[in-house]
């Protein structure tokens, strides 16, 4: 007996419009629509402070601008709402559409994880392999539950994992020269 083939919907941004607004957030990765809750208030603190040390940062030395969940729009079907980016003011400079959301890959971004295995793998296997393919630079994924940060650096074509840090730990980048910031000072 052939079972009946089920075609997969593909979103696109055009979709996103015909969605309710309210208290959860829409992204498509490749198609697929992923939809979130309201994150928990530790997950914002975590955020919150890795965007205010970058944009102390960035408002210090001038060689970009940080922003808090922005709309990055790839493509028609790879639209999505990073917790935070850092991009170089000559990215920015042609990376917005008329909305004001970007469109070019900003160098950094930071993702905040939220419990869960979806969300787990929306963040480490999703946007990871969307971000490697459109060319961002360094990934830095926030676990505020097991208190680390795991950072990707592009090796050749590819983010690639480089280090995990502890609250021990600094954060640093060579894409930021100067930026250090303490991993525990994001989950105090």
């Amino acid at each position: 007996m052939n079972q009946p083939v089920t075609e997969k919907i593909r979103w696109t941004t055009a979709d996103l419009e015909l969605l309710p607004e309210g208290d959860r957030r829409y992204e498509i990765v490749d198609g697929e629509l992923l939809v979130t809750r309201a994150p928990h208030w530790k997950h914002q603190k975590a955020g919150g402070r890795i965007y205010s040390a970058l944009d102390d940062w960035s408002l210090e030395t001038k060689l970009g601008e940080t922003a808090f969940a922005p709309g990055l729009i790839f493509s028609d079907a790879d639209n999505v709402i990073p917790d935070v980016v850092w991009i170089s003011k000559e990215r920015l400079a042609t990376g917005l559409d008329e909305s004001g959301h970007l469109t070019v890959a900003p160098e950094l971004i930071v993702e905040v994880l939220s419990a869960g295995a979806e969300n787990t793998r929306r963040d480490k296997d999703l946007k990871l392999r969307l971000y490697s393919a459109r060319g961002v630079r360094e990934y830095w994924i926030i676990d505020w539950l097991g208190k680390q940060v795991e950072l990707y650096r592009r090796e050749m074509t590819t983010l690639s994992l480089t280090v995990t840090l502890l609250p021990g730990d600094d954060v640093t980048s060579p894409l930021l020269p100067g930026f250090t910031y303490p991993v525990a000072r994001l989950f105090e």
